[in-house]
């Protein structure tokens, strides 16, 4: 753990936590903000202190929730022809949800695969594909404002830097529509994670504790009014431990601080936020394991000695790196940095009357994003003594190079680690030294009164500057098949020769052919204006926007041109290793000059046929320009350009439905239409590299929620027929089923309270789907449930219980090393949902 960084986290919590009024004690927390009025301070109670009664549990599904994100107006979710959810912050705190990807797997329409830990999900909305990895097709923002340009940023995906705690009030899901018109980059959906404001006095604090695994949390925040115009609101937490998996050193460590400050004016409002973020968390990558039986039916099981659930690549033992930076200089990581996540961002925001019913807003966000990804990754998994012949030849013997046996002969390797077996292993190490992201967003809008109902105009303009800076250096080694305490290994020719070096098989990757040893110093410029206008004549509302992208790519990239020896340990001898490093060719660099532009549109029209029913449809045209994805994989000429086509990928959608809301019970039912354009590479696919696909998708979503007195269930699912419609690198894929795309998917989240007591849990499942395109081996469905229960100690003071993934299910989202075909051995790397995890928390209201 990093001591220093602890305690000044620590530190930052015990001096916010000392500033807080001792009256703050009498209040009950804030949980949201009504959206309209987020401008303005909640009223006080009559005598300003909370009346200690029995709330009712709030509507799980609320369509008459005012719609802050991506709307043309103010408008509620029955009001609006836009498909949007929400979830608050009791859902929130409910779910157990460390990451902000977890959050998204209870919302419709949806498929979140956060099984690599605190970031780095690959997320689709509605068929949209996963092509690689990342969410391509969508955003994720903090009020409002993108955490990334970019949604599928190789190795720095924006849930990365963004950390859900206390300081979350609700967050908005947009699928599809308006996303087109008021975002950038996002046809496929905007997840809004909005933030409180202090318009209510109160907070909390919170402890979390592993109960079967090493993590221990604090949480607080805390708000309130300093005056009738003026309120605050700030929060955060510490945390530190091994984590949700047995790797046996402290991979967790680090925290988060966030807060603003918002002052009233005539007609408007000024805010100024900021967050603070320095943060580790472990990367989990697929591991070893075996799949036997039929491509169409695999069965799926642990290998000896290293279980599925809570097995992990790293150990104690495999900790120093060496390699060579983009540079040419030797540098050293330590593999315990994992999702190393560093923000700096500080963002101001305001609303003011100009007269005559004109509302300027402006808003701005401005972010010093750095970090690393650092990950063993399983390139191939085989027997000791095969891997062993294939680095030294025929003869080859092992030693252990790391460990308690370090430096001991294997005299027999069919016996080793319990299963004869070792892995070659690419450590995925990134450094991101500058991924700055600053955004403003600039609108004007008017109501006009008109005799058949109001219309709203608002015209915008966006502005982003996004950088992509970043430093590859894998390297390959050579590790035991061990879930826990793996060591390295060494391999001598049969003359006894050293081929490898402490475990290191080789400088770069060449069984990937040194793909990844690489530097990136890009820069994108975007420029939008747009426009929208909502009328509402009767029980109909219309609305039309439209919205002009204009990107500039700029900077230049390199990759290795060949190898060469180098003494990277500079100890005076030229080791096997040594002889073949690969170098980042830095002298001749190649350019990145384009200039792109789109037209997005999007028309929608709701219908009120009653206070109880909404019909609603839409129409949409998005775009997703494609960034650093197109680097390295013959998607930019000689010169640095990159033909429309390439650089600019559509997306159309059509959808339309019905909602319905009663006392006690509501319904959200979108039908869906979609095709898309992907143009993209993966580096860890050994299948096909390269991607220039087109896709269509249809089908149905449903959202629902029951809520009868202390009983809530909400409710939800997706079915997506997609396929792929053409293939320009590999024809033969043309009618398969995107990789990793599911035919159902679904949630289903009951709550019920008693006594002080509150039990709940959160069902997720998926249906079987293709590992890969050409399609060929599936992965199996699968359910996992969440359960919780809590009780309320006092007014004040609550306990809960969490156990995620309560039968410890096993939930394949990815196969590795051979996604066509179960092999005739049944080895194979893949990656699962986490094990069972259960944690135990103590909440105090402030």
């Amino acid at each position: 753990m990093n001591v220093n960084a602890v305690r000044k986290h620590a530190l930052a919590v015990a001096v916010m936590l000392a500033l807080l009024p001792a009256a703050a004690m009498a209040q009950n927390e804030s949980t949201t903000q009504p959206a309209a009025t987020a401008g303005k301070p909640a009223a006080k109670a009559a005598d300003g202190q909370a009346t200690p009664t029995k709330p009712e549990i709030a509507k799980a599904v609320n369509l008459n929730q005012m719609v802050v994100t991506a709307s043309p107006a103010a408008l509620t979710v029955m009001g609006s022809s836009i498909s949007v959810s929400t979830l608050d912050s009791s859902q929130i705190r409910n779910s157990g949800a460390q990451g902000a990807a977890d959050l998204l797997r209870d919302i419709p329409g949806v498929r979140a695969e956060s099984s690599g830990g605190y970031g780095n999900a690959n997320i689709s909305v509605r068929g949209l594909p996963v092509a690689s990895g990342g969410g391509k097709f969508v955003q994720f923002q903090v009020d409002g404002m993108p955490v990334l340009e970019f949604g599928d940023i190789a190795f720095a995906t924006p849930d990365t830097f963004l950390r859900p705690d206390y300081n979350i009030a609700r967050v908005e899901v947009v699928r599809g529509g308006s996303a087109s018109v008021f975002a950038s980059n996002a046809p496929g959906a905007v997840f809004n994670f909005i933030t409180k404001t202090g318009a209510e006095k109160g907070g909390a604090i919170g402890l979390t504790t592993g109960l079967n695994y090493d993590s221990k949390r604090l949480d607080f925040d805390y708000g309130q009014p300093i005056s009738a115009t003026t309120r605050f609101h700030v929060g955060g937490f510490v945390h530190g431990g091994e984590g949700p998996k047995t790797i046996n050193y402290t991979a967790q460590s680090g925290g988060q601080l966030m807060g603003n400050i918002t002052h009233d004016i005539d007609g408007g409002f000024l805010r100024a936020s900021f967050q603070y973020l320095d943060d580790h968390e472990p990367v989990f990558l697929p591991v070893p394991m075996r799949i036997t039986g039929s491509n169409g039916s695999p069965s799926v099981s642990s290998l000896p000695g290293f279980n599925i659930q809570n097995g992990a690549m790293q150990s104690p033992y495999f900790r120093r790196d060496l390699a060579v930076n983009a540079s040419g200089n030797p540098v050293v990581t330590d593999i315990a940095s994992g999702y190393h996540s560093k923000v700096r961002a500080f963002g101001g925001e305001g609303q003011f009357d100009l007269g005559n019913s004109w509302t300027l807003h402006e808003q701005f966000r401005i972010a010093s994003n750095t970090g690393s990804f650092v990950g063993p990754y399983p390139a191939e998994v085989n027997t000791a003594s095969a891997l062993a012949q294939e680095i030294g030849g025929p003869g080859a013997t092992l030693a252990y190079a790391t460990g308690p046996n370090a430096g001991q002969m294997i005299a027999n390797p069919a016996a080793l680690s319990g299963n004869g077996l070792a892995t070659r292993v690419h450590l995925f190490n990134v450094t991101l030294p500058n991924m700055d992201n600053a955004t403003n967003n600039l609108t004007l809008k008017r109501t006009f009164e008109l005799q058949d109902g109001p219309l709203n105009f608002l015209m915008g303009y966006y502005h982003s500057r996004q950088h992509i800076v970043q430093d590859w250096h894998w390297n390959t080694y050579l590790e035991t098949v061990q879930g826990q305490n793996a060591s390295l290994l060494d391999v001598y020719n049969a003359a006894g020769q050293k081929q490898t070096d402490h475990g290191l098989v080789a400088y770069g990757e060449p069984y990937w052919g040194n793909c990844c040893v690489r530097s990136y110093d890009a820069n994108y410029t975007m420029d939008a204006p747009y426009v929208s206008l909502n009328w509402q004549p009767g029980n109909w509302s219309f609305d039309a926007g439209l919205r002009y992208d204009h990107m500039r790519a700029g900077g230049t990239y390199a990759g290795s041109n060949g190898v060469s020896p180098i003494d990277v340990n500079r100890n005076g001898v030229i080791s096997v290793p040594e002889q073949t490093v690969p170098v980042v060719d830095n002298n001749n660099p190649m350019p990145i000059n384009y200039s792109k532009h789109h037209l997005e549109y999007s028309f929608g029209a709701n219908y009120l046929v009653n206070t109880n029913v909404g019909l609603f449809a839409r129409a949409s045209r998005g775009a997703r320009f494609n960034a650093d994805r197109l680097l390295f994989g013959g998607g930019l000429n000689a010169a640095g350009n990159a033909p429309q086509g390439v650089a600019v990928n559509v997306v159309k959608q059509y959808e339309g439905g019905v909602k319905w809301s009663t006392r006690h019970t509501s319904l959200f039912v979108t039908a869906f239409y979609a095709t898309t354009q992907e143009q993209n590479q993966d580096v860890t696919s050994q299948t096909q590299y390269l991607i220039s696909r087109d896709y269509k998708a249809r089908g149905v979503e449903l959202e629902g929620s029951v809520n009868y007195g202390d009983l809530s269930v909400r409710a939800g699912a997706t079915y997506t027929h997609s396929r792929i419609t053409h293939d320009a690198i590999t024809p033969s894929n043309v009618g398969g089923v995107p990789q990793r795309q599911a035919s159902w998917i679904w949630q289903l989240s009951p709550t019920y309270r008693v006594s002080g007591f509150t039990v709940g849990a959160t069902v997720i499942g998926t249906t079987k789907s293709y590992a890969s395109n050409p399609n060929g081996l599936m992965m199996p469905g699968y359910t996992q449930v969440n359960a919780f229960a809590s009780y309320d100690i006092n007014a004040r003071m609550s306990i809960s219980l969490h156990a995620d993934n309560l039968f410890n299910a096993v939930g394949l989202t990815e196969i590795d090393q051979s996604p066509g075909a179960v092999t005739s051995s049944g080895l194979n790397t893949a990656r699962s949902i986490l094990g069972r995890t259960v944690y135990a928390s103590w909440r105090y209201r402030l």
